[in-house]
């Protein structure tokens, strides 16, 4: 787990901002999925970029919602 130091350099950097994990499983399936159901053909599927952007959509408006 190379997060774990990560977040120890992160925090005692900037102890004033609090520092949250989020489980990020299965969010690039979620949002291949939403890129199907959103009628878009394979080859735009296929736009890695895009599944990270709607992937970091989907992860963000699960913590905001969690909130």
């Amino acid at each position: 787990a190379l997060i774990k130091p990560f977040i120890s350099k992160l925090r005692s950097t900037f102890p004033h901002i609090p520092i949250e994990r989020v489980d990020e499983r299965f969010t690039s399936k979620i949002a291949a999925k939403t890129l199907i159901d959103s009628g878009l053909n394979k080859k735009q599927r296929q736009n890695k970029a895009l599944l990270d952007e709607v992937s970091a959509t989907i992860i963000l408006q699960s913590y905001l919602y969690n909130k």
